[in-house]
């Protein structure tokens, strides 16, 4: 604040008898680093303050609110220093600019200033991660940027281009104006709760490295006064008892706290769901789209990114590709909402089959029912063909004993089939059905 008063002085002192528009621009810069400087102070000391009942997060974003406080300021300045620039330079208004010595010696003075300030708010800002001063060591960068500029104008006055120190003042402006916008950007992505995406991605590989294995569920995060806050959530074994739950909150609380030193970890512990469960969340919720008539093939794949579902869907064959995208991308969409633990969803689209059609035709019987009497040592109790766009269908059906194991049925029925084509190869499919 003490540099601040006395820039402003040096300033305005070297700036009104040489009518240089670009020192007199430095000398308004500096009067909004006087408020700046303020701004941060306080704010670096309401940021300072424990957490309370109404402020459970802390009051770190005071610093952020004080940074686009200032940001704002910076772009009326730039914008006022604009418009006088433009109107000298395209001769709506006089300028008559004296380089006298004094100001050049204002200016050197000004720049040493500038870059000792520059140079201690950076060292701050960084060593306690405070966004106010760091915002302050950008702009105290863009002054000293400015002040160079501005004294290259006065040189090119003392050279004979009398607009030189005009456009020195417009070039200070447009730093202005670039200052405040990353001052804004950066500031408005804090106090929007933007995920800070390094900080996001460090956390994220601390728990996924940790031993034993966690199932990351869920992490989201935001930032505030220099620190990071990271709500967590992991799954555990269903078996898992209290304490073993306990311990992995634990141990994500201690990998994230190792790589990101003074963040605030809440952790929440669910049970793991297997992998059938999860199937049929997502088949239930893919049958919720109407143009889908059958789903198959649906598998679950466990990735460090999450559940990854690939699934067969059948649509009608006569559906246009656009029409059936859009079904695939609704059923995508269902699927994700449904199940949150699924990141990421693949269809592959096949046409519906046309029913098949088929006549009961009468075919000789006699060598079918040998077959079976000699399998089961009785006569099928359905024996049937039909004539199809595939050829001759046999349809058999064998009535056992109630008792049979299910594997002694299968393998009769694979005898009966077997042994009906080697007799007849010229029938095309052979279906045997058990009951008992």
């Amino acid at each position: 604040m003490l540099a601040a008063c006395a820039l402003i002085a040096l300033k305005v002192a070297a700036g009104i008898p040489s009518h240089s528009l670009g020192l007199l621009s430095e000398a308004a810069h500096s009067g909004i680093d006087l408020v700046a400087a303020l701004l941060t102070f306080f704010a670096v000391g309401v940021a300072g303050r424990p957490a309370d009942p109404s402020h459970a997060y802390g009051h770190g974003k005071a610093e952020h609110l004080a940074a686009l406080a200032e940001a704002a300021t910076l772009v009326v300045v730039a914008v006022f220093i604009m418009w006088r620039a433009i109107s000298h330079l395209a001769g709506m208004t006089p300028t008559s600019v004296h380089a006298v010595w004094y100001a050049l010696l204002a200016l050197a003075i000004v720049i040493c200033v500038d870059f000792s300030r520059m140079l201690v708010s950076l060292r701050a800002g960084r060593r306690y991660g405070s966004a106010a001063l760091q915002a302050n060591a950008v702009h105290f960068a863009s002054d000293l940027a400015g002040s160079v500029a501005v004294l290259g104008g006065l040189l090119g006055v003392r050279a004979g281009w009398k607009e030189a120190d005009s456009a020195a003042a417009l070039f200070v402006a447009l730093l202005v104006l670039a200052a405040a916008a990353r001052l804004m950007r950066r500031n408005v992505d804090v106090l929007m709760d933007r995920v800070p995406s390094e900080a996001h991605a460090i956390a994220s590989r601390a728990i996924r490295g940790l031993e034993p294995l966690v199932q990351l569920r869920r992490l989201r995060m935001r930032q505030a006064g220099g620190r990071q806050f990271a709500d967590v959530v992991i799954g555990v074994p269903p078996g898992a008892a209290v304490g073993q739950g306990h311990a992995a909150a634990d141990a994500v609380e201690a990998a994230v706290h190792e790589a990101l030193p003074q963040s605030d970890v809440v952790v929440h512990v669910e049970p793991q769901e297997d992998e059938a469960a999860l199937r049929e969340r997502a088949l239930a919720a893919a049958q919720h789209v109407p143009q889908v008539r059958e789903i198959h093939n649906l598998s679950v794949l466990r990735t460090e990114d999450g559940a990854q579902v690939s699934l067969h869907l059948k649509l009608p064959a006569d559906l246009p590709l656009e029409d059936a995208h859009a079904a695939a991308s609704e059923v995508e969409r269902e699927i994700t909402e449904s199940v949150p633990e699924v990141t990421s969803v693949r269809t592959h689209l096949e046409p519906l089959a046309e029913p098949a059609r088929g006549t009961t035709v009468e075919r000789d019987t006699g060598f079918v029912e040998e077959i079976v009497r000699d399998a089961t040592g009785a006569a099928p109790r359905e024996l049937r063909f039909l004539e199809t766009e595939e050829g001759l269908v046999a349809f058999v059906t064998l009535g056992l004993d109630p008792a049979t194991k299910l594997a002694d049925a299968h393998r009769r029925a694979s005898e009966v089939e077997e042994r009906i084509r080697q007799e007849r190869p010229e029938i095309a499919d052979v279906i045997v059905h058990t009951e008992p």
